[in-house]
């Protein structure tokens, strides 16, 4: 579905025959566009949207950036709609005797139980702006608690926002199979709570080594394909070998499922930028918004050529990763 000047467009594939058929629809609401930004704590978040805004204003869109972290007190970026102008994480905490955990809950519900302000807020820029949500660190939030959920999803059905979930997980975790594999956890279970479309985004990839060299090469970080071949770097660690089973269980569940990959992202590299904002417009179907409308235009873009992999996962590894063979 996209939105044009006369109305909805509704685009139908048949599966069986291969045709697309489009449907109009007078009077709709115009499609807005936009991303949450998620992820653990100190993954980049705040630094991304920053980062994002900055690019996309030089691509020629209009950005708003909505700070739903209330306990985010030093935005780099200028805020069109921040959360603390509703309810302080610091007097949520005095008042009702809660931690930060606790009290980023209770955020979150007070916001959910008084969504009607996020509205009216929202609705002003709907007209022309890209909206980047950045929410907060706490994972919980986006897998155990209901409430961010139900945030998302009464804004993308009052106000026909088209989100696409940006998930951060810190590139560095590669090097450390047990985070590795809890991040794979991580990223499976926020996608199937969120039920977005859904980039999972391993970042600041240049200090990916930072915390010691990798076991393997990029792609099998990024597309998690056989994880069979961590559980020998895992029996080294103590730790991980008493807990074997559960781990092999664990990535068999991943591995079942079939849904995590990972692209990579450094937010001061313009073209890692790009590629990233390119993969994001094609999940929440920015790309076509521009389109006129005839199926064969929308079937030109949908089937398009992806990248080769060196320029997706190879030429990131040579610019990012020692490569052995230069060590004497």
């Amino acid at each position: 579905m996209y939105a044009t000047n006369e109305g909805v467009e509704l685009i139908h594939f048949n599966s069986l025959t291969g045709i697309f058929f489009i449907y109009r629809k007078k009077g709709g609401y115009r499609m807005v566009f936009g991303q949450v930004v998620i992820g653990p704590p100190g993954s980049g978040k705040t630094t991304y949207c920053n980062g994002m805004s900055q690019f996309l204003k030089l691509i020629g869109r209009k950005v708003a950036v909505i700070n739903l972290d209330p306990a985010n007190d030093s935005l780099p970026y200028e805020c069109a709609v921040n959360i603390e102008d509703l309810v302080k994480l610091s007097d949520v905490m005095i008042e009702h005797s809660l931690g930060p955990n606790g009290g980023l809950v209770y955020c979150m519900d007070y916001l959910e139980k008084n969504i009607d302000w996020l509205e009216s807020k929202l609705k002003p820029l709907l007209k022309d702006h890209y909206l980047l949500f950045d929410f907060p660190g706490q994972v919980e939030l986006f897998f155990l608690h209901s409430n961010a959920k139900n945030v998302i999803d009464k804004l993308t059905k009052k106000l026909n926002l088209r989100l696409t979930a940006v998930h951060l997980v810190d590139a560095h975790l590669c090097s450390d199979p047990g985070k590795y594999v809890s991040a794979l956890i991580l990223s499976l279970s926020t996608m199937l709570h969120l039920e977005l479309p859904h980039i999972n985004v391993l970042s600041k990839i240049d200090l990916i080594e930072s915390y010691g060299k990798l076991a393997f090469n990029l792609d099998f970080y990024t597309d998690v394909e056989d994880l069979s071949y961590l559980q020998y770097h895992l029996d080294q660690d103590p730790r991980s070998a008493k807990y074997r089973k559960l781990t092999k269980e664990l990535c068999e569940v991943v591995e079942d499922y079939s849904l995590v990959n990972f692209t990579t992202l450094d937010i001061q590299d313009k073209e890692s930028v790009g590629n990233l904002v390119k993969l994001i417009d094609k999940s929440n179907g920015y790309i076509f918004a521009g389109i006129e409308g005839s199926a064969v235009e929308f079937s030109k873009i949908a089937a398009g050529p992806l990248d080769w992999d060196y320029y997706r996962v190879a030429a990131v590894q040579e610019k990012y990763m020692k490569d052995d063979e230069n060590i004497d």
